[in-house]
């Protein structure tokens, strides 16, 4: 396994080019520091440097390994600070597993507020994962929290789950449509018309589950167009290219040129359920789980 000191040598080296120069400015001697190059590029595999008297260049696998060691130094050095200021207790950290509409819907930003008002210290880092990878990452203590639109089992012996969000969805129509006056529409009248979809889901879960709660409702899609995120279908919609379902929630971010109507008939609203290991380690852990389920009262 690599050490943070192999990485810290060569990204020493890959950023003069100069195993002297490196040398110096690392306070070490030139030939140990060669070997430890040398060592390195054996122990991955692969050629980091191309070599001549006068200079090392690196190569093409040499400047993807430099970025990605960059970025895994910073981070252990923002770790070991963090590590720090929980060792003379100046702050508590949490780790924030969740999907992408834990942040539209405003679940995750309302919880990170009222704990910023009350914790002002709290170091918080974000993972926008998929749900199974939260899940694991509760498992193995990686997480403390998880926002989830797919919970673990009941029968989970490791994690338990709470839902916070049960959000409808709402027809986005583009204001020059001939339903964007309509107030009473049915699923006979979106049949067959052209669709956004949202590559995360719309609703979650994917082309699939979209496809299944549309049938289930009465109605067939034509899929045309698949966006980003949500807003990136509001914008979609605003230009006619076509109806979309957007969360009631996000209704207030809908631009001027979309009309959006409520469809009591469509079966699958937007959930989000927090997850936690069984097990409280920490008073935050629990305390920032008594902010997100606040929400739901």
């Amino acid at each position: 396994m690599l050490d943070l000191r192999q990485l810290h040598y060569f990204v020493a080296v890959a950023e003069t080019e100069h195993v002297g120069r490196a040398a110096e400015a690392l306070h070490v001697s030139q030939s140990p520091l060669s070997r430890r190059i040398a060592d390195l590029e054996k122990q991955l595999g692969c050629t980091l440097f191309e070599r001549d008297r006068q200079r090392l260049r690196l190569t093409a696998d040499g400047r993807v390994f430099r970025t990605e060691a960059q970025a895994l130094l910073r981070h252990a050095e923002r770790l070991e600070s963090l590590g720090q200021r929980l060792g003379r207790g100046e702050t508590g950290g949490l780790c924030l597993g969740y999907v992408g509409h834990a942040l539209h819907a405003g679940v995750l930003p309302r919880a990170l507020r009222s704990l910023r008002q009350e914790r002002p210290e709290v170091h918080v880092a974000l993972y926008n994962q998929p749900p199974a990878e939260q899940l694991e990452g509760l498992r193995r203590r990686g997480l403390d929290i998880a926002l989830v639109d797919t919970p673990p089992d009941s029968d989970d012996p490791l994690l338990e789950s709470a839902l916070v969000l049960e959000d409808p969805l709402m027809l986005a129509v583009p204001d020059r449509h001939p339903l964007a006056e309509r107030t009473d529409i049915r699923p006979e009248d979106v049949d067959g018309q052209s669709w956004i979809t949202v590559a995360d889901g719309d609703p979650p879960g994917g082309s699939e589950s979209f496809l299944s709660s549309c049938a289930a409702a009465g109605f067939t899609p034509r899929i045309r167009t698949t966006a980003p995120e949500p807003l990136a279908a509001l914008g979609l919609v605003a230009s006619g290219l076509g109806l979309a379902l957007i969360q009631r929630s996000m209704r207030d971010s809908a631009p001027p040129e979309v009309r959006l109507r409520e469809i009591a008939w469509h079966p699958s609203p937007v959930r989000l359920w927090a997850a936690w290991h069984h097990i409280d380690l920490r008073p935050l852990v629990t305390e920032f789980r008594r902010v997100l389920l606040s929400g739901t009262d």
